[in-house]
């Protein structure tokens, strides 16, 4: 039970909150997509150095569940929010804002649409001008998720998502995050682009060259993304990562002190 060694000023904070001193914050929940290619390869974002949670780090497109993400007018194919509650441990209506999170970020982080015309299409190309305009009202919040699909004519394909694992943010952190993860393969005629955003660079990597990267310290990655990117690196092709069994279970990082330092374990 090695661990991950905690920076000095969070090392701090953990012992605080382990002798009850400081009360931990409540959880937001959140949403993130690991998209998929050929290779097989998997999209990572650079968050700036300037953003409060996860700065610098490498992780995958996500975010928070927005209020109008549990919107019953967002129109839908594939399994049911009550299917995927079902999966995740959830209610129907926080199932349903995962899910549309999870969509959602991913066109505003990367570019990549997954809704199509009707439940068995997809669409084919979102980097014209109209759609980075929409993109970047839904950034900004200025349009609903909800209308941006009904003013196009299209509906979320939650069954182009696959579940993957559910992580919690450790109570020491300031922020904190309920995140479930999703997979998606990049739908065949749409391509990622750097968006800008939270993110500076943007790139694809085999997963074990990702983890390689990290520990040659050219990369930083935080455990959820390394323990993804680790899991990941099993599957020889996309169809393998499809078809792989997944238990959703919770995890939880948590700190401990091991021989005076803190650390962060898995268990």
């Amino acid at each position: 039970m090695t661990g991950f060694p905690l920076p000095a000023e969070l090392a701090a904070r953990a012992r605080d909150v382990l002798a009850g001193r400081v009360e931990p914050v409540p959880t937001r929940d959140a949403a993130t997509v690991v998209i998929v290619r050929e290779g097989p390869e998997v999209y990572l974002l650079r968050r700036k150095s300037t953003m409060a949670f996860a700065a610098g780090a490498y992780v995958f497109p996500g975010g928070s569940v927005d209020g109008r993400d549990t919107d019953q007018a967002v129109a839908w194919a594939g399994p049911s929010p009550a299917e995927w509650g079902a999966v995740f441990h959830a209610s129907e209506q926080v199932a349903r804002g995962l899910v549309c999170a999870a969509v959602r970020e991913t066109f505003e982080e990367s570019g990549v649409l997954l809704a199509g015309p009707g439940p068995g299409s997809v669409v084919a190309d979102t980097t014209g001008d109209d759609w980075e305009s929409d993109r970047l009202a839904l950034i900004d919040r200025s349009l609903a998720f909800a209308d941006f699909l009904a003013r196009r004519g299209l509906v979320l394909r939650s069954d182009l998502l696959k579940p993957w694992a559910h992580w919690i943010t450790p109570e020491i952190e300031q922020r904190r995050f309920d995140t479930r993860f999703f997979v998606a393969v990049l739908p065949e005629g749409q391509r990622t682009r750097d968006v800008g955003g939270e993110a500076d660079q943007v790139a694809w990597r085999r997963p074990a060259e990702a983890i390689e990267l990290a520990h040659r310290r050219e990369i930083f990655l935080m455990p959820p993304t390394y323990h993804t990117l680790t899991e990941l690196s099993a599957y020889d092709s996309v169809a393998e990562v499809l078809a792989a069994h997944r238990e959703i279970v919770t995890i939880m990082p948590r700190a401990v002190e091991i021989e005076g330092e803190m650390r962060l374990v898995m268990t």
